[in-house]
């Protein structure tokens, strides 16, 4: 049986009060999931199951394109799990897709977190994009700890939402966020490539680190196998 990774995408599809729509961000799960998928087999989850709605949904871009097309990526990310159908024990690794809608429903998604955790615990890896470290922002190992205090990892910098014209309307900015939780943060420009590795958490700054993440998940994966 093929070796399993745990995608999880926001089920929240507007920002906050307002009237923009968001999700999570097309090109943060197409470029690890392509990556990824010739080596795992990939199941997607969500906070509430169901169709999972989308952001930067840019079909221009081949890559997303040719993932979008293919049949089984779709009918997952249509068709998300909830939560309590998720067995941690059947996953080497699970993945946190951005986009901004995790800013909502990721810090509140204990069940997720109870997941990440079980599969961290039982010698798993954790990825995070963009905006899916979010997740990271109340997940505490077993013993009360938070899982990052004390760990360099990288996220959706404040720079980054101000150039968005976000920093309001997101309910926290997600750096600081980390930073109060004991994270070591550490960032490139706006915009640029940045992937951090520490331990077996592996996390990129914005969608320009999408396809690096999965790439250094893997190698982490591989390396895993092999011990």
């Amino acid at each position: 049986m093929e070796e399993k990774i745990l995608f999880v995408v926001t089920s929240v599809g507007r920002m906050g009060n307002t009237e923009m729509d968001t999700g999570y961000y097309l090109s943060e799960a197409a470029y690890p999931w392509k990556v990824l998928h010739d080596s795992y087999d990939i199941d997607f989850v969500s906070p509430e199951g169901g169709k999972a709605p989308v952001e930067g949904f840019d079909l221009n871009d081949s890559t997303n394109k040719e993932v979008w097309e293919n049949e089984e990526f779709y009918n997952k990310v249509m068709n998300t799990m909830v939560p309590n159908e998720v067995h941690p024990e059947d996953y080497k690794g699970i993945f946190f897709v951005g986009g901004h809608g995790t800013m909502w429903d990721f810090p509140k998604s204990t069940e997720i977190m109870d997941i990440a955790v079980k599969i961290y615990e039982n010698g798993g890896i954790i990825g995070a994009v963009c905006h899916g470290p979010a997740i990271f922002y109340n997940m505490r190992l077993n013993d009360g700890n938070y899982l990052i205090d004390g760990l360099k990892i990288t996220a959706f910098t404040n720079e980054e939402e101000t150039h968005m014209n976000l920093e309001t309307t997101v309910p926290f900015l997600l750096e600081s966020a980390l930073i109060s939780r004991g994270a070591i943060f550490e960032k490139d420009d706006i915009f640029k490539e940045k992937v951090v590795i520490d331990k077996r958490i592996i996390t990129g700054q914005n969608p320009a680190s999408a396809k690096k993440t999965g790439e250094k998940m893997l190698e982490l994966l591989n390396e895993i196998n092999e011990d």
